[in-house]
């Protein structure tokens, strides 16, 4: 299995290097190509659909379980660039983290860009499966990844799943070995995510002192009661809204949780390296070769930003 990482993320990509993320492993010598339905056993074996929420919609959205695959490529967001990028690299199929139809459609006529997907999936034949929430709550999910990144220890889910084990569920929580100060935290999480245009916003005094962090890639203000609770010194999620964010610095004790707040992509491209390392090797274990890559597409949805300038 080879894995390959854009240099356009090259920063993200070192930094979970760094902290022990296996981006590849070595091919199998039997080089026999698994299909789609030998894949998606492989991918129920690290990220079990039972552990996905309630609302969310994962599984195998375009592709024909029959079909070989020889080529996958990992991505965040099955947007009409990502798919080119597939269609480009030859992958027969393309695993993303976020749902191409999460909302009941009538319609994927080619005159909508979700239509337009779904017919150029189909028309070049590459199958297209998604790993939402179940990739979050598993051990070695996306919060497991951010935690890991960050160097904590001791860790534990925010919100325990419902129907899994007791170290799987949505967000983590553990301690940094060393007590940091929340400036030099912020520097860290700046540093090991990929570059966005929307940077990295902090809410908390700089120099305040934090070892207790909770995690959530992606959108994670819903889970504030968790964080309270988990006694956690500052929070690292994305998407925080101007309430929920508002609501948490009010009703703060001696200011924590800080708040850190990061881009949805960002956060949960740290876990392409390590998805694409985990399914190659259990395929590899199987007697399979597959050339499995990254996207090197940045779906932010930001361009740029502006801030106020400093003397």
């Amino acid at each position: 299995m080879n894995t390959d990482v854009s240099a356009d993320f090259a920063r993200g990509r070192d930094a979970a290097t760094n902290t022990g993320i296996d981006t590849g492993t070595s091919a199998a010598t039997n080089t026999d190509a698994p299909t789609v339905g030998t894949i998606l056993l492989a991918v129920e074996e690290l990220w079990p659909e039972s552990l996905a929420e309630e609302w969310d919609e994962v599984g195998l959205v375009a592709g024909h379980p029959s079909a070989e695959v020889t080529r996958i490529l990992f991505a965040v967001d099955p947007t009409l660039e990502v798919i080119e990028e597939a269609i480009d690299f030859g992958a027969e199929l393309l695993i993303s983290h976020h749902p191409l139809l999460l909302k009941g459609v009538t319609s994927v006529a080619a005159n909508t860009a979700k239509g337009k997907a779904v017919h150029r999936l189909i028309e070049s034949g590459t199958g297209l499966l998604t790993v939402h929430t179940n990739g979050d709550a598993a051990v070695g999910g996306v919060s497991d990844v951010l935690a890991d990144a960050l160097g904590l220890q001791n860790v534990a889910p925010l919100t325990p799943a419902m129907n899994g084990l007791p170290e799987e569920g949505i967000g983590r929580v553990g301690d940094l070995p060393d007590v940091l100060t929340l400036g030099d935290f912020a520097a860290r999480v700046f540093g090991i995510l990929p570059a966005v245009a929307g940077g990295v916003r902090v809410s908390g005094d700089p120099d305040g002192l934090i070892r207790r962090v909770a995690v959530c890639g992606g959108a994670g203000d819903s889970l504030f009661g968790a964080v309270r609770a988990s006694n956690a010194d500052v929070y690292v999620t994305a998407d925080l809204r101007h309430h929920p964010a508002s609501e948490a610095r009010e009703g703060a004790v001696n200011g924590r949780p800080y708040l850190i707040d990061v881009s949805h992509f960002a956060s949960e491209w740290l876990w392409l390296p390590a998805a694409a390392a985990a399914l190659g090797n259990v395929l590899s274990d199987q007697g399979h070769e597959v050339d499995i890559r990254v996207s090197s597409t940045n779906s932010d949805p930001w361009d740029f930003i502006l801030t106020p300038g400093g003397d």
